[in-house]
């Protein structure tokens, strides 16, 4: 093979794809929490897209359960509470009288030491005590309806957790290790059998200082190295851990999967659109547990292709590797 020919192709791909990844970062989109945000981040996977959905779902009821729960709240304190202005009723002279008649729901209260409105009023307490402390459709209703309500909710419920859970065969696949405390990436598989061979090495992730950001970049969410994935493909990971417990989250992906040190858990997804998403470690997992954030960058598939045989000409480059095969893909 000829080696200007190879150098020449070389800096002219890594010019290029420099140009795309610059233009991207200046015009893509950054799906990043806004200061006293308390909705959701907009979603970039179906699966995202069906926990919102859910959550939706479940307001409704949550709403209506909390007005019903508040109105029966309310009208029992209207209902039990003592006149404005008149004297309560004292206790102390009426216990035997008041004890015997709430043995029996039937007998009126006739005990002569008080007046007439003091009986009216144990009279009618003593008839809603009675007609609720033991009100068989009442006992039924507030056991089946909640009960129904449940089995309403399990219904979309299971079919989100199972959306959640499926593994499709992914075009590309990658490890996600957690560290104490940063994070590292390796590219294990992709579909493209012309490009395995340019699969970069496994590298790592860690938070930028304070003191290097520039203008634009976010504060504890920038990282030195992002990881790249194309838009509109299933790609799936392995996560596990070396040290502790961690978490590896990205709220507008709708992902959080637990890092576990000598276990694999497996996350699959398909994100639908480019732009930038940020997470962060969400498992306690030290004293430095708030500064290992996550970034995740979408490019187009052609975009995704060449950033990676860039990068593989980049470190061929340094290396003084000059026997290679860079035929037409």
């Amino acid at each position: 093979m000829n080696t200007s020919f190879f150098v020449f192709n070389t800096f002219s791909d890594i010019a290029e794809s420099a140009r795309t990844l610059l233009t991207l970062s200046k015009n893509g989109q950054m799906d990043a929490a806004s200061p006293w945000q308390l909705s959701f981040s907009d979603p970039a996977t179906p699966i995202m897209e069906g926990i919102i959905n859910f959550h939706n779902d479940l307001m409704f009821f949550i709403v209506v359960i909390t007005i019903f729960v508040l109105w029966m709240l309310t009208r029992c304190v209207m209902i039990f509470i003592a006149p404005t202005g008149e004297e309560q009723l004292g206790w102390s002279n009426q216990v035997g009288a008041l004890g015997q008649s709430a043995k029996d729901s039937n007998v009126r209260i006739i005990n002569t030491d008080i007046n007439n409105e003091s009986k009216q009023a144990l009279h009618s307490a003593q008839l809603y005590s009675s007609g609720i402390n033991h009100h068989t459709p009442i006992e039924i209703a507030w056991t089946v309806t909640p009960a129904l309500i449940l089995m309403l909710i399990a219904v979309p419920s299971f079919a989100l957790l199972y959306a959640i859970e499926e593994i499709v065969e992914p075009s590309v696949n990658l490890k996600i290790t957690g560290h104490q405390w940063y994070w590292g990436y390796e590219y294990s598989y992709i579909c493209h059998s012309n490009l395995q061979k340019y699969l970069p090495p496994k590298f790592e992730s860690y938070m930028v200082p304070t003191a290097d950001l520039v203008k634009g970049q976010l504060r504890l969410l920038e990282v030195d190295h992002q990881l790249l994935l194309p838009v509109k493909t299933h790609w799936g990971s392995d996560v596990t851990s070396l040290d502790v417990l961690h978490s590896w989250a990205v709220p507008g992906l709708g992902i959080k999967v637990d890092a576990c040190p000598g276990r694999l858990n497996g996350v699959s997804s398909y994100i639908l659109r480019e732009s930038t998403f940020f997470g962060q470690c969400s498992e306690i997992c030290g004293v430095n547990h708030g500064f290992m954030p996550i970034v995740v960058k979408s490019l187009p598939v052609d975009v995704f292709f060449n950033v990676i045989k860039a990068d593989f000409l980049i470190r061929a480059t340094k290396e003084n590797i000059y026997d290679l095969d860079l035929g037409e893909e």
